[in-house]
């Protein structure tokens, strides 16, 4: 009788394979790539008027024309300090979120902005006009933290309580506040994320990332 070893199929979500540091890499670079559009979206914003992007195109609550903000606030921001505040985290979450999986990133980000974008304009102050990106960032956050008990990922709970850990003095920022910023899309983009752990996680096999 003769016998062959079995082949190992490295899986882009198995843990320490390959195929998982490919697609970390695949991640990293697309999510870099996307930091360059929301800076030139913003000095796009700066030299025809600084703001006036935002108020064309931010979530103004229980406003009709505010509605569309839904889709287009989170790649607005009020200031380069804004910008570059989100960008760092967005880069973080961003790529072990899509590392996870292409399709499943792109419902689960419109999932985010779904609920974060009309539960703000639903709740928010009408006053104001709501731009970027830190709801999805929440909602990121939220999406590895769940998936980690919805998918048995030690992996994914143990990326989630890290970047906890290093933005730690951001999270309070879903408790309610006196500052300028939307502690409703932190805390809608965080539900937002939970949600599509639920609805996008992975059926079947063990899910390491």
């Amino acid at each position: 009788m003769s016998w062959a070893p079995q082949t190992r199929i490295d899986l882009p979500e198995k843990f320490g394979t390959d195929a998982f540091y490919a697609s970390m890499g695949r991640a990293f670079v697309t999510m870099c790539a996307i930091i360059p559009i929301l800076f030139l979206i913003e000095a796009l914003d700066v030299a025809i008027g600084p703001g006036t992007l935002d108020l064309a195109g931010g979530i103004i609550p229980r406003h009709l024309d505010g509605l569309d903000g839904v889709l287009f606030s989170p790649f607005l921001h009020a200031g380069w300090d804004h910008l570059y505040g989100n960008a760092v985290p967005l880069i973080l979450v961003g790529t072990f979120a899509l590392a996870g999986g292409a399709r499943r990133f792109i419902w689960s980000t419109l999932t985010i902005m779904l609920v974060s974008g009309v539960g703000v304009w639903f709740v928010g102050d009408p006053n104001s006009v709501v731009v970027g990106a830190s709801g999805v960032i929440f909602g990121y956050l939220g999406l590895l933290f769940a998936r980690g008990f919805v998918e048995r990922s030690w992996w994914n709970l143990g990326v989630a309580a890290f970047i906890g850990l290093l933005y730690w003095y951001q999270i309070y920022n879903i408790l309610p506040t006196d500052r300028a910023i939307s502690w409703q899309g932190h805390a809608l983009g965080l539900l937002g994320g939970l949600i599509a752990a639920f609805l996008f996680r992975r059926r079947g096999g063990a899910a390491g990332l």
